[in-house]
């Protein structure tokens, strides 16, 4: 429905997390870190949750010298029970839930030789897990008629390895990543289409490679493969992520965003 000269919004206001509740999974991770600060900078009453208490929490204290004041929860996207107890945690602790951005992930297998056990540990978390959480918080979203669900995909969610990139690098390429950022996509359209009737949107983001000091020859080809000529850094999620948890963002649903220098263009 479109705004009426009464309730007509500017974009600033569209953008506004003031006053919203926001849980990000994995909240300590190269991703997690600016998803999170990108959240509370935005206004929004912000959660980090993983399985490593102590990283987040050292994480948290690192938001909270810079004036941004972040909860801390613990959880293990292997367990249902889990997960529904962290709905009940950030329920608790806010009275409601109106962002969930997904983006932990757990990194069993190594390369193609690892074993059919690590690729089965990696489905635990990143596939089943991922459903959990989405069809949790995305029913108590539903509900109460609004929310908005953020899935951190990959671009190695829509395309295949470039094995050129890793060339003489020791370096290995996990098929189970390919595979569980694949399917996180067909999941988001499918809880977009679910969730979208009763208020609930679903999207998701695909990030580029994220530079972390890696070899430099593998920066070198890296760069040369984006269209912007480079790796992403720590903020290049933030805008994405806040317009998809935003009223800025209230018609879109069901969509990928590929936040990559081109990269899936190419």
């Amino acid at each position: 429905m479109s705004d009426t000269p009464e309730n007509k919004r500017t974009v600033r206001d569209m953008f506004d997390l003031s006053g919203r509740v926001a849980l990000v999974t994995g909240g300590a991770g190269l991703f997690g870190r600016q998803i999170v600060e990108a959240m509370a900078e935005a206004g929004a009453r912000t959660f980090m949750a993983s399985r490593n208490i102590q990283r987040q929490q050292t994480q948290a204290e690192s938001f909270r010298r810079a004036g941004l004041e972040v909860g801390v929860l613990q959880y293990d996207q292997s367990s249902e029970e889990s997960v529904d107890q962290l709905l009940r945690q950030v329920l608790d602790a806010a009275g409601k839930i109106d962002v969930l951005v997904n983006n932990s992930v757990l990194r069993p297998m190594s390369d193609w030789s690892s074993s059919a056990a690590d690729f089965t540990k990696s489905m635990e978390v990143n596939a089943t897990g991922l459903f959990l959480m989405v069809r949790a918080f995305g029913e108590w979203m539903a509900e109460r008629g609004q929310g908005s669900i953020i899935n951190v995909g990959s671009i190695q969610g829509t395309v295949g390895p470039d094995y050129t990139l890793y060339e003489g690098l020791d370096w290995g390429l996990p098929p189970d990543y390919y595979f569980h950022k694949g399917g996180l996509l067909q999941l988001t359209r499918f809880a977009a289409s679910k969730l979208g009737p009763r208020g609930v949107r679903v999207n998701a983001v695909s990030p580029g490679g994220f530079f972390n000091d890696q070899d430099p020859r593998f920066v070198e080809r890296y760069n040369a493969r984006t269209f912007l000529g480079r790796m992403a850094d720590q903020s290049d999620l933030k805008g994405a992520v806040v317009f998809l948890a935003s009223d800025a963002s209230a018609y879109v649903t069901g969509a990928n965003i590929a936040v990559d220098g081109g990269y899936t263009c190419k």
